[in-house]
């Protein structure tokens, strides 16, 4: 008896049970899987908290402020989202991890030169900035520079064993006009980088003005006539000589060499002496350091 009336007594709690579990649904706002279940008991929609930018520069979820760059390398183009607190040495890093150049080797423009000192913040780069960069890989320079080294040394050889350029016949045609007077000031003895504005004012071997214009965003030299600009990429450039003028040696006759021999040099004269060094690392692919 006390059995059957416990089984009656649990039998009835069942029916209470199954009631109170159907119950639960309707007070947390509605049927279950219903719409409502993803609401808050105040019937508000709960919203997740919004999601840092991914970034491949690593900086998901640190909470720090991003920007999307657009670096070109080499016709090759990166999409990256970058901090804008960050300097221009650790975007060198990242572009490293990218093209495999090495920092040394590399020149950021933005404007000018990247300053590596300061962050993106600073030389306020926005959203879609184009970032450039110039530069060859270890094995590039390698491959480029040696061949280059050894024809510059077999021209040297060649050039002692004759006369000094300045008195041979097709260089005098152009020396005797004298110097330019509108030829830019010269400063012996010392060596500077290149200037930002084209080199002027000098000759070329017909005694036309020629002017030098520097690219290295693009990584060309332009060479500019009053009739045309001829735009060279500073690799299809096998060699640079030059030989100071004499009697005036505070300037150099240089010459690019554009094809295999020397009937491909294209020659420059009233170079001056200061920026000769710099010609040479530039167009070479010797990098200068700022």
């Amino acid at each position: 008896m006390a059995a059957a009336a416990s089984a009656a007594a649990d039998g009835a709690e069942e029916p209470g049970m199954e009631a109170e579990a159907q119950e639960l649904p309707l007070g947390c706002g509605g049927e279950a899987g219903s719409p409502a279940a993803g609401r808050s008991p105040e019937g508000e929609e709960r919203r997740d908290p919004p999601q840092a930018s991914v970034s491949n520069g690593g900086d998901a979820g640190s909470g720090k402020e991003l920007v999307e760059l657009k670096v070109i390398w080499n016709k090759n183009k990166y999409d990256v989202k970058f901090c804008l607190d960050s300097t221009g040495a650790e975007l060198k890093q990242k572009i490293h991890s990218l093209t495999g150049l090495p920092p040394a080797m590399q020149k950021v423009m933005f404007k000018g030169l990247l300053p590596e000192e300061k962050t993106l913040r600073e030389i306020k780069v926005t959203n879609g900035a184009k970032i450039m960069v110039v530069g060859s890989t270890i094995n590039d320079v390698l491959a480029v520079n040696t061949p280059k080294e050894a024809a510059q040394q077999e021209v040297k050889a060649e050039e002692n064993k004759k006369e000094p350029l300045c008195r041979q016949k097709q260089h005098r045609k152009v020396l005797d006009k004298g110097k330019p007077d509108d030829v830019m000031p010269s400063v012996k003895g010392v060596q500077e980088r290149l200037p930002t504005v084209p080199l002027s004012g000098m000759y070329n071997k017909s005694g036309g003005k020629v002017r030098l214009t520097f690219k290295l965003e693009q990584d060309q030299l332009w060479i500019g006539t009053k009739e045309r600009t001829e735009k060279l990429p500073m690799g299809s450039i096998k060699n640079v000589v030059s030989e100071p003028i004499e009697g005036h040696e505070d300037y150099h006759m240089m010459a690019f060499q554009l094809g295999p021999t020397e009937a491909s040099y294209y020659w420059v004269y009233w170079v001056p002496t200061q920026y000769v060094d710099a010609i040479k690392d530039t167009v070479l692919g010797k990098w200068q350091y700022f």
